[in-house]
């Protein structure tokens, strides 16, 4: 079987030199905020109020519109009431003491023959009924307190609240709209940005997770920045024949804009980490002494040759 040892020579030459290339030179990738989330309602209504607008910062819980809510108020008034009223309570304590005592009594006159067995037995039997109903007007008033937990949180439904710190992207609604399906906030999380890039496949294996890759925004005065990297994909993609990576970008102070395109150089990457290498020093005592010889050596070279010449001289 004959091999073309030239032709495989020359394909590993390209892909060597393709994966030069794309090392050395930079990957586009693009700077995304942390979450991105459009706000919906969760019930269908009609809005009240907004408070906020766009390009606010936002707090966890913070209100960022109300729906009308009348009815859902109305039923919480009425759950409380329902909630506080402990009169049946109270009705069937006062019963349930009545029915013991007139049991006591009937105890007494039994023995002292008054009244018969029969009648002991029916003062016994309101006893316990009179319990059952102090029973039945405790569970009553747990349910009107369940009562008014559903009917706090369905007033809760009608108002907006923001799932996390960041900044209104957008707004989509007005105060009277009707909303359904449609939402009605973009929120964003930029205090950690991340970085999408798509990566050839000849550099799958060289990127590795909790490494830190150079990001530089493609924007005027920018300064590269340090991101780490946090996702490296395990699948090829066959179609583009590339893989997927992910990095971090810290953003407490905000000063970094999310949606910036940027670029990644591999390249700046290795040689800021052989930049920080030790470097071996040249050994100078060692070319000194040869220096120093050679130069002896000259010098009785040199001091011979006159006396050559004297001789010729005579």
């Amino acid at each position: 079987m004959f091999v073309n040892y030239r032709k495989i020579t020359l394909v590993l030459l390209i892909l060597f030199y393709q994966a030069n290339v794309f090392a050395e030179s930079p990957i586009g990738c693009i700077i995304e905020p942390d979450r991105v989330a459009e706000l919906g309602s969760q019930v269908i209504g009609v809005v009240e109020s907004i408070s906020v607008e766009r390009g606010d910062k936002i707090r966890k819980g913070q209100i960022l519109a109300t729906l009308r809510s009348d009815v859902e108020r109305a039923s919480v008034g009425v759950a409380e009431t329902r909630s506080k009223l402990i009169a049946d309570v109270e009705a069937a304590k006062a019963n349930l003491e009545l029915a013991k005592s007139n049991e006591r009594r009937g105890h007494s006159l039994v023995i002292s023959k008054f009244i018969s067995e029969q009648a002991l037995e029916k003062s016994h039997a309101e006893t316990e009924v009179a319990k059952e109903r102090l029973a039945l007007a405790h569970e009553q008033l747990k349910v009107a307190g369940s009562e008014l937990t559903l009917a706090r949180a369905q007033l809760g439904q009608r108002v907006i609240r923001a799932p996390f710190d960041g900044i209104v992207a957008d707004r989509y609604v007005w105060p009277g709209e009707r909303v359904e399906e449609k939402p009605l906030f973009k929120v964003v999380k930029i205090d950690l940005l991340r970085v999408e890039l798509v990566a050839p496949v000849t550099l799958f294996g060289t990127i590795e997770k909790n490494s830190y890759v150079t990001i530089t925004p493609l924007m005027p005065n920018s300064s590269p920045i340090e991101a780490k990297v946090t996702l490296v994909d395990k699948i090829i993609d066959g179609a583009s024949n590339t893989f997927r990576v992910r990095a971090e970008i810290p953003n407490h102070a905000l000063d970094i804009p999310s949606g910036l395109r940027c670029k990644v150089s591999l390249a700046t990457t290795d040689a800021s980490l052989s930049a920080n290498a030790p470097v071996e020093a040249i050994p100078t005592t060692e070319v000194k002494p040869t220096k120093a010889v050679e130069t002896s050596k000259t010098k009785a070279i040199r001091a011979s040759r006159p006396v050559e010449v004297s001789k010729n001289n005579e």
